[in-house]
């Protein structure tokens, strides 16, 4: 077969299902490859991660890099039993949260089934349902970005991002629980922004039998480029999630690493703070120059401005060598979503609006 038989890498072919054939696809954030691009598009850490982290790379023996690792991750499910005070058979594994979330869709998720989740939120639901060929069934959001499910509301599953993405918006942990308690399903909480939040809903998924919570050590961590994230949850959500993924999911350096980096929370702690801290001044800066900031309980800002239109705005900014993030739609396509960087990257994006702003 040729190249031109599968129509491209991107293109359809004969072979997939008519599913996939119907999918647009996670579009991820764009990935420059050249150094000098200010990345304010895909809310990675600005800071580096504890220099632990390279002191147990730097020491891993590379021989053993011939052999599988760990499949079940022993060492960081216990270091992370001890961080959430429960059992390690209530904490798996992945590579990245992604990884995660693919196996709750794998366990949990037959064809036809319903699937909620608030929209706007992170873009890989939906295409996770339609690859388990799931009936989608999403919540819109409300006034000022707030949630709240209809009455009567059912599905098999609900994935529930809190802090939102790409709004910001935190809902309180206890609105978070009267939702599970009404909910007849599996309540699947991302918290993948968790750490930069004032509370979060990790105790919920020690509690109740029906509660995932998600977690990622990309973003407070500062380890995206290794992909290690992890849930909790009951005994058996987590035997159910261990049957369905991957043989050896982690890899050995990102084991090491992320023990490494859970070691040492207070490096962490102390990079959210600067984050959190340049948050607040970036909110600052943005208003002063005419944009509407949605309340932020994360990495990142959801702006928009009055008098430019965020298509502009994202096409004049990359011009000037800074990505942001735009999500087209009806609700989102006003808006841009803004990491959080740091103060020369804050100084550039205000020198840059300076110039292109209407005065």
């Amino acid at each position: 077969m040729t190249m031109a038989d599968g129509q491209g890498p991107y293109g359809t072919t004969r072979f997939a299902r008519p599913a996939v054939k119907a999918m647009r696809g996670y579009e991820p954030g764009e990935q420059p490859r050249r150094r000098d691009i200010i990345k304010l598009n895909t809310n990675e850490n600005p800071y580096p991660p504890s220099p632990r982290v390279a002191q147990a790379l730097a020491g891993l023996d590379y021989r053993l890099l011939s052999l599988y690792p760990d499949p079940l991750c022993t060492e960081l499910r216990e270091e992370l039993a001890r961080l959430h005070r429960c059992s390690p058979r209530e904490v798996i594994v992945g590579n990245g949260s992604d990884d995660i979330l693919a196996m709750c869709f794998r366990a949990f998720v037959d064809v036809g089934d319903r699937v909620g989740y608030v929209d706007p939120s992170y873009s890989l639901y939906p295409v996770l349902s339609e690859i388990a060929g799931a009936e989608k069934a999403p919540v819109p959001l409300g006034e000022g970005f707030s949630w709240k499910p209809p009455p009567g509301y059912e599905a098999k599953m609900f994935l529930l991002t809190n802090p939102n993405a790409p709004t910001g918006v935190l809902l309180p942990a206890e609105r978070v629980e009267d939702f599970v308690k009404s909910f007849g399903g599996l309540v699947v909480i991302d918290e993948a922004y968790a750490d930069f939040a004032r509370e979060n809903c990790a105790y919920l998924a020690i509690r109740f039998s029906n509660v995932l919570v998600v977690r990622s050590l990309s973003k407070s961590y500062s380890l995206a480029g290794l992909r290690v994230g992890y849930a909790l949850g009951c005994e058996a959500l987590i035997e159910s999630l261990l049957k369905v993924k991957d043989s050896y999911n982690v890899g050995l350096p990102a084991q090491v690493a992320a023990l490494a980096a859970l070691r040492d929370r207070k490096h962490m702690l102390r990079n959210v703070e600067i984050v959190r801290m340049m948050r607040e001044r970036m909110r600052g800066e943005l208003e002063k120059r005419g944009f509407e900031v949605a309340p932020s309980e994360t990495n990142f800002l959801w702006v928009r401005h009055p008098r430019v239109p965020a298509g502009e705005l994202l096409r004049r900014l990359k011009g000037d060598g800074i990505l942001v993030r735009r999500f087209p739609g009806e609700k989102t396509g006003d808006y841009l979503r803004i990491t959080v960087g740091t103060e020369a990257d804050l100084y550039a994006l205000t020198g840059a609006l300076d110039r292109l702003l209407p005065q």
